[in-house]
């Protein structure tokens, strides 16, 4: 049985292109989101960490969002990261997401703070409360030091929060997820096929900037019953995988080398406190690439 899939099955976060003096290039993310429609995905992910969401303003994430949003027409489903570690911050950008037409929001728990469970909750409760929106709740304690308890996963469940982005790889709790009703999307590319071994719904991917019809075939290969293909499309990728999670904050900076060597852009810009591949890590990364075959 094929577990129900909310927005599509195959997403990537994408990145978001900036010009060289650090504005946002809308042209060149327009770019990103036509070329992974065009390669494989059902939906695709803005303003998330690979968008570099903390370093852009809430002007900008609409800019983003309406530039994504026209770009891909009604061709995939377009997800809003509206996570914030500032409550009153998440909830104006969910209610602009919404305003815009975003077909979810993407919820991350509050990062630096380190909030408690009854902080994390209370924050999920006002943002889901201030919009009718679907909501992708974004469990990545790696990177905001928090993890999202059972209790609040339960406590927080309603008619909007149908989903989760898991990053932290428990797949026995993933699957006492999807029986509290929760579809479950793969957060962390090494681990997509043990989640849809466990009952996954689909992936939000960073090597789909590379990958995506790969991925998707992977992950089609996998509901048919044909697991011996899905592992084969799988182990083809772990060199690229590998090479682009092989440097530091590998989402953005990896997703634009990519990006940049494929020819969808004609650079790598990240904005501060991030800094581009160098050219030895862009070389890597192409070995990667070269190696499963992406280039």
């Amino acid at each position: 049985m094929t577990s129900p899939a909310p927005f599509g099955r195959m997403l990537t976060a994408m990145a978001t292109a900036f010009t060289d003096d650090g504005a946002v290039d809308l042209d060149g993310t327009a770019a990103i989101a036509h070329h992974l429609v065009e390669h494989g995905h059902d939906g695709v992910v803005v303003s998330g960490t690979t968008g570099e969401s903390p370093t852009c303003t809430v002007a900008e994430s609409a800019d983003i969002l309406r530039a994504v949003k026209d770009a891909v027409g009604d061709r995939a489903t377009v997800i809003a990261g509206v996570g914030s570690n500032a409550t009153a911050h998440s909830i104006e950008l969910a209610q602009q997401a919404e305003k815009l037409g975003a077909d979810a929001l993407l919820l991350v728990t509050p990062y630096y703070n380190k909030p408690g469970q009854a902080g994390v909750l209370q924050h999920f409760q006002q943002v889901v409360a201030a919009t009718s929106t679907p909501v992708v709740l974004y469990d990545v304690p790696a990177r905001t030091g928090t993890q999202i308890s059972l209790e609040t996963y339960q406590r927080i469940k309603g008619d909007t929060v149908v989903a989760v982005k898991d990053a932290v790889g428990d797949f026995a709790r993933g699957v006492e997820l999807t029986q509290m009703g929760y579809a479950i999307y793969s957060g962390d590319d090494p681990s997509n096929l043990g989640w849809l071994a466990h009952g996954a719904s689909g992936v939000i991917s960073v090597v789909g900037h590379a990958a995506g019809r790969q991925i998707r075939s992977m992950i089609e290969d996998f509901l048919d019953g044909n697991t011996v293909a899905a592992l084969r499309t799988y182990q083809r990728l772990l060199p690229a995988t590998k090479a682009m999670m092989g440097v530091p904050n590998y989402g953005a900076t990896t997703a634009k080398a990519c990006l940049q060597l494929l020819g969808v852009l004609d650079n790598r810009n990240v904005r501060g406190p991030l800094v581009p591949l160098t050219d030895d890590e862009v070389d890597a990364l192409r070995a990667g690439l070269e190696a499963s075959h992406l280039l």
